[in-house]
């Protein structure tokens, strides 16, 4: 079993801790989270970047992590970068809490997450489908209040 946690921070109030576990390199992969600070009763883009860097901020982690080329879309979609986690749902207090299996996301082999950086945005992911300019990329979710680097736990 692989374990990796990203405590997620930022310039903004959202802050929270983003968990990943993996049996082997062709399980899925569950990821859970736990956020606050985020407006209350919203979804809210939720996804993995290419880099694990943060010294300007989220924006340095770059784009959504695509090592197959694909077009951005929702999370049960086949064509959708590897890091189109789709969105958490906030409750009446701004807290997004849930679990998810995702066969995508991998702790172990040469598309790992490892390093790489958990993003969440401000704006509502639309899947690459609200035909925005920015909808087949970044799925229009606006900008990155808070974001983590994924790192091994134990």
């Amino acid at each position: 079993m692989v374990k990796a946690v990203a405590v997620v921070r930022g310039d903004s109030k959202v802050q929270g801790i983003v968990r990943f576990e993996q049996e082997s390199e062709s399980a899925p992969t569950t990821i859970s989270w736990e956020i606050e600070g985020n407006d209350p009763n919203a979804l809210r883009g939720f996804h993995i970047h290419q880099f694990g860097d943060n010294t300007n901020g989220c924006t340095s982690a770059g784009p959504h992590f695509n090592p197959f080329g694909k077009q951005h879309g929702a999370p049960e979609d086949d064509d959708r970068h590897v890091g189109d986690l789709g969105n958490i749902s906030t409750d009446a207090n701004g807290v997004a809490k849930g679990t998810k299996q995702d066969l995508l996301i991998k702790l172990i082999g040469k598309d790992s997450v490892l390093g790489r950086t958990v993003v969440v945005h401000a704006g509502t992911d639309d899947y690459g489908k609200g035909g925005f300019e920015d909808s087949k990329t970044t799925g229009h979710a606006g900008a990155r209040p808070a974001c983590g680097v994924i790192g091994l736990t134990q």
